[in-house]
């Protein structure tokens, strides 16, 4: 269970995105605080700035990108059902998502993977790709 703290007080940034599973450890979230691909209310934060209730973040994450309203508070991490009540996510953000991933999804569906191995010529051809002189 996830102990959460009154509304007054306030959290950690890379604690609460660690405790909201927007990132498996904290020091993922840390770094990803600190290379700017988080945003609270439209600026770039530290690790350490606090989140309060009511708060607004943009959250990118690999090809990801969120945008949500704090609603709780929470310091420990606890299973994904008591994580998605700490947040709630803006309908505009979630179109986009499953827009991005329906368009990846249609890139990757004309992809067919080989039936085999390359034959020894075709590996030939492969390493030659990586050295351009060599052709």
């Amino acid at each position: 269970m996830t102990e959460t703290t009154p509304a007054s007080a306030s959290v950690r940034l890379d604690v609460w995105l660690w405790a909201a599973r927007f990132f498996r450890t904290r020091s993922l979230a840390k770094q990803a605080v600190e290379t700017g691909k988080i945003e609270i209310d439209g600026q770039r934060a530290k690790p350490s700035r606090a989140v309060r209730v009511g708060d607004a973040l943009a959250i990118a994450r690999g090809e990801e990108r969120f945008e949500i309203d704090v609603l709780e508070l929470s310091e420990q991490r606890g299973p994904a059902a008591a994580a998605q009540k700490l947040y709630v996510e803006s309908e505009a953000s979630k179109l986009r998502r499953e827009a991005a991933s329906a368009a990846r999804r249609a890139e990757r569906a004309g992809y067919q993977a080989p039936q085999s191995r390359p034959d020894k010529r075709a590996r030939r051809l492969i390493r030659a790709l990586g050295d351009i002189d060599a052709l």
